[in-house]
């Protein structure tokens, strides 16, 4: 039988906002959305977080996740990838006896997530020959309509070719929705994430917040907020 494992990135360094993994959001530490959404879907036979902060592992251990090791501070520097972090945290425990044929990558900073996406996205993946799905949403307006500010402060389009386009006869855009990534244990891909061998699960935008600074932290708790009491006056 497949095993899955998520193994939830969680560095204590934040600069923009200080302490962001395990600051408040709405009653509970940020970190504790993605842990619990993660053992919600029954998934995954770890929840694993990995973290350079002793505080982190103590909350991250309070809510359910295991923590088997503090990660070295070679991987908790602002230059580290992703990547790099979830391949040590596999390595450590293949060591110890424990692979897995799945792993889903869920960031911290993800309190909008619902376990149902996790769910669509492992069975998309385990029944294809995709080799990664991850967490997509459509763009709130044509990309091929935007422009950039140049040197001197003035407008250049991206593609003014379709300055005089519709919006409604222009292609639909997605962009990375930030909040999970799925991959096979041990396959490779010659393709980017955003390629051909990757599922995109997509979410509705109410779904999607990038938590970055404290204007998202607050956009973020709002959306919260309104799904709550959405889901309460069901």
């Amino acid at each position: 039988m497949a095993k899955a494992i998520a193994i939830i990135p969680a560095r204590g360094g934040s600069k923009r906002i200080p302490r962001k993994n395990i600051k408040d959001f709405y009653g509970k530490p940020l970190i504790a959305y993605s842990i619990e959404v993660a053992l919600e879907s029954k998934l995954f036979e770890k929840v694993v977080v990995t973290t350079d902060d002793e505080e982190i592992a103590t909350i991250a251990k309070s809510y359910g996740a295991d923590v088997p090791f503090i990660r070295p501070k070679e991987l908790s520097d602002d230059f580290t990838g992703t990547e790099g972090v979830i391949n040590h945290a596999l390595e450590y425990l293949a060591s110890q006896g424990d692979t897995f044929d799945y792993v889903c990558t869920i960031y911290a900073t993800a309190p909008l997530l619902q376990a149902q996406y996790l769910i669509q996205g492992y069975n998309a993946l385990k029944s294809s020959d995709a080799i990664n799905a991850f967490s997509a949403t459509s763009m709130p307006f044509p990309i091929q309509r935007t422009f950039k500010l140049n040197d001197e402060g003035r407008c250049e389009m991206f593609t003014p070719e379709h300055y005089m386009t519709r919006s409604q006869d222009l292609e639909e855009a997605y962009q990375d929705a930030g909040q999970f990534y799925w991959s096979k244990v041990g396959k490779r891909s010659k393709e980017i994430m955003f390629g051909k061998d990757s599922i995109p699960v997509v979410l509705p935008r109410h779904l999607v917040q990038d938590i970055d600074t404290l204007e998202d932290w607050q956009r973020a708790e709002l959306l919260y907020k309104v799904i709550q009491e959405q889901e309460k006056s069901r």
